[in-house]
């Protein structure tokens, strides 16, 4: 059965309370075909998890302004004056963790570890409520692994099973994110053939994406 889609078709399979991975930074390689379809599907009291909310008009921003979102996990929210707002307001739960922190729970998630030891944050606010271990006298954190439902990726160049290839910085978290969650739906930007891209190249293999759908030619 092919995996190519139409943006309909995975419409319906967002649910109320899902925990969805959305990849880039800033909406840098995050797939806005994606994000619209998942606003149109009215799923709400989503736990989001990505580096940013972005932007108030771009990639998961609109989801916060759409007051779909009940959580986030993220490494900052600057950006987005909505999140602060709701955030303030006790409207929004955002749990803040370094980037480094963030990407390397993903990481745990996706390759089934039971969580991973770091100093960052020790002796902060960060380590409020987590565990600490103590490794040859130094002091780490255990922070805990993150999966999710489904991941949201975007691809510059996938072919039909999958194979996708990020160029430059659009590559932000979505490699990391498609191995830790259920579900993963590409966006594609350009779709070619299974066998036309270069093996080398590939950077997230097909057997983990299960849907891709067209966001470009």
């Amino acid at each position: 059965m092919s995996k190519v889609v139409s943006l309909n078709k995975v419409k319906g399979l967002f649910k109320d309370d899902m925990t969805i991975m959305i990849g880039g930074f800033l909406g840098c390689g995050t797939g806005e075909a994606l994000i619209d379809t998942l606003i149109e599907s009215g799923a709400k009291n989503l736990t989001i998890i990505g580096n940013d909310t972005s932007f108030v008009d771009k990639g998961i921003g609109r989801l916060i302004v759409n007051n779909q979102v009940k959580k986030v996990i993220a490494s900052h929210i600057g950006t987005n004056a909505e999140t602060g707002r709701l955030m303030n307001e006790g409207k929004l739960e955002v749990e803040l963790s370094p980037q480094g922190t963030l990407i390397e729970r993903v990481r745990a998630g996706g390759f089934g570890l039971g969580g991973i030891l770091t100093p960052t944050g020790v002796g902060t606010l960060v380590e409020e409520n987590k565990e600490k271990i103590t490794v040859e006298g130094v002091e780490y954190l255990l922070e805990l692994p993150l999966r999710a439902n489904i991941a949201l990726i975007k691809g510059s160049v996938v072919d039909d099973f999958g194979n996708t290839i990020y160029k430059g910085t659009t590559k932000n978290f979505n490699p990391m994110i498609a191995m830790a969650s259920d579900i993963v739906i590409v966006g594609s930007q350009t779709l070619v053939e299974a066998g036309t891209l270069n093996k080398d190249m590939i950077m997230t293999p097909g057997v983990v994406v299960d849907y891709i759908v067209r966001e470009g030619k």
